[in-house]
């Protein structure tokens, strides 16, 4: 140091560390906020499951076994060009459909419905594809037009929408055809779709109440509904189980009666304690504050997503990591309701809690596609 200069004491540079960890996890497409709320909710799910499955090592082993796949067709997916996704989507939408018309023509029933396709070794639910294709479908239509869409062009994008719900609701699987036509919907509402279009939707869906029950909706569904205004009127039967859910909720109080002390699940009072009704048990052994936890992580992981959705680099993008988290916002949405009391039964899982394959893995996929998008390159347009 040459005399007449002053003494600067340098700490060691960390932004080259900072910089390093951001283009490692932007090179393998993940975004590791995301990730760690998926993780969180993955293991709390897991450790619910083991208590509601009666202490089944199988079920937990098995679901772990759903898990890796799940996160490994996640990071597939991440993987994907939006580009490409966004050219060849309406070719991806049309394979989810002629799968829908094979599940009518040769699939496989179970239990009064024909919804899954068999490969021998294995059988899937198309419908579950659709759960992406719709979303995508809508995505890729409207980043190519001027928004807020023209009628002629939400006319065009309804037909898109309710084509696969229509062949859904022919299975019939009615809770699916909400959700893939949710799922299309929210798409619609993101490109701008204007209010008055929305109020007179709601208006056209309350006139079709009388003519749906009476001409479309099956007796199961009907008792469903009826179930729900009136579960005390079938107290052995088809109120049982919303019953028996609604005591498990009450009895937890505060705290809870603790891990695997609940007796509504241990004693098999409340039927699909590992499947649909999970959070029933987690509101019985952990209580409020275990209910509170679980949608403190459903809030991060839907937060983080409309981030990701806000500071996407195109339309397509934009459209479509909103309508995927906001479904998936639906999804808990829609299984606490029915489980509490407030919406029918429908038999929607929770997410990344109940036990499950292929919707799993097909929620996965959706995340993986919000992995993309968050590690989407800055598009340059020539």
């Amino acid at each position: 140091m040459s005399k007449g200069q002053d003494f600067v004491r340098r700490l060691p540079d960390s932004s080259h560390h900072f910089k390093s960890a951001t283009s490692f996890w932007r090179l393998i497409h993940i975004d590791p906020i995301l990730l760690l709320g998926l993780l969180a909710l993955s293991v709390y799910g897991l450790v619910v499951l083991y208590s509601a499955s009666g202490h089944s090592q199988f079920m937990v082993k098995r679901q772990v076994v759903f898990f890796g796949m799940a996160y490994l067709a996640m990071f597939a997916v991440a993987q994907v060009n939006l580009m490409f996704l966004e050219r060849y989507a309406f070719w991806f939408y049309g394979f989810g459909i002629i799968l829908l018309v094979l599940v009518l023509v040769v699939g496989v029933g179970a239990k009064g419905a024909q919804r899954w396709l068999s490969l021998g070794f294995v059988r899937f639910q198309p419908s579950e594809i659709l759960k992406l294709a719709v979303p995508i479908c809508v995505a890729s239509f409207f980043s190519a037009r001027i928004l807020p869409p023209r009628f002629s062009h939400i006319v065009i994008c309804l037909v898109f929408i309710l084509l696969p719900a229509a062949l859904i609701v022919k299975q019939p699987d009615l809770g699916t055809a909400i959700l893939v036509a949710t799922s299309g919907l929210i798409g619609l509402f993101l490109a701008g779709l204007p209010w008055r279009y929305i109020l007179g939707t709601v208006a056209a869906v309350a006139a079709a109440a009388w003519p749906m029950w009476h001409f479309v909706m099956h007796d199961y569904q009907k008792r469903r509904v009826l179930t729900l205004l009136d579960p005390e009127a079938d107290r052995l039967g088809a109120g049982w189980n919303i019953i028996q859910s609604k005591t498990a909720i009450g009895s937890g109080g505060w705290e809870g009666k603790g891990w695997m002390n609940g007796t509504q699940s241990q004693l098999d009072f409340l039927p699909e304690s590992h499947t649909d009704f999970i959070i029933a048990v987690l509101a019985e052994e952990f209580g409020m504050m275990g209910v509170l936890l679980l949608l403190a992580g459903y809030f991060f992981v839907i937060s983080r997503g409309l981030w990701i959705a806000v500071t996407a680099q195109s339309t397509f993008s934009r459209i479509l990591a909103g309508s995927i988290t906001l479904t998936f916002m639906v999804y808990v949405f829609v299984n606490i309701g029915m489980v509490s009391g407030l919406l029918p039964v429908v038999g929607v899982p929770l997410p990344l809690v109940s036990l499950g394959g292929t919707s799993l893995i097909s929620l996965m996929l959706g995340f993986g596609l919000l992995m993309a998008v968050a590690t989407e390159r800055k598009r340059v347009t020539v």
